[in-house]
């Protein structure tokens, strides 16, 4: 099994949920081997860079996103009939980062980047609706959540298992006690 876990917009493969999926792999999934992508600010450029390397490798294959990530891993499940986990999915985030226009700095990495008016018709390009296959989809939502709309979430998810827990953060700071039951629904051990 190949696991790619993506992390969210101005995030690294060295956030906290990434290092979590990491550790629990290398511990309970001797079989799967997970991939922590650096994804490239630009849409196309990370969907170009993912397509590629999940066509490059045969055999089962699963995703795992969080906010950014999770929007990224929805377009990919649907493109390439992967089952995945979306954890504080960002649903439009070509509205969302309507608001983000400008210099970022990366806190993981210090990369200086800058969001601009082209990078939202990008994104959009990748929303899909309504998903093809809702079922091959598990949403861990935390209502709590300071920076996405949870209703959105569970609007667009209709039809896929849904966990949505009160209160919690964006950082879904609890996520260690779903790892064995995202193990399983990935079927990843």
């Amino acid at each position: 099994m190949r696991l790619y876990y993506l992390h969210g917009f101005n995030s690294s493969p060295q956030s906290d949920k990434a290092k979590l999926m990491a550790d629990f792999v290398e511990k309970h999934c001797p079989n799967t081997e997970l991939v922590l992508p650096t994804l490239h600010f630009s849409p196309r450029q990370v969907m170009a860079m993912l397509s590629t390397d999940i066509a490059a490798h045969p055999g089962p294959k699963a995703l795992m996103g969080s906010s950014l990530g999770g929007f990224y891993a929805t377009y990919l499940a649907e493109q390439h009939d992967l089952h995945a986990v979306v954890v504080n999915p960002a649903v439009k985030p070509f509205e969302l980062l309507a608001n983000y226009l400008g210099p970022q700095l990366n806190p993981y990495t210090g990369e200086q980047f800058e969001v601009t008016l082209a990078h939202l018709p990008e994104l959009k390009s990748l929303y899909i609706q309504p998903l093809a296959k809702p079922s091959r989809f598990w949403l861990l939502q935390k209502q709590g959540d300071e920076v996405l709309d949870w209703h959105q979430a569970a609007d667009y998810y209709q039809g896929a298992r849904q966990t949505i827990e009160a209160g919690g953060d964006h950082a879904f700071s609890d996520l260690d006690k779903h790892l064995r039951q995202i193990a399983g629904f990935l079927d990843l051990c």
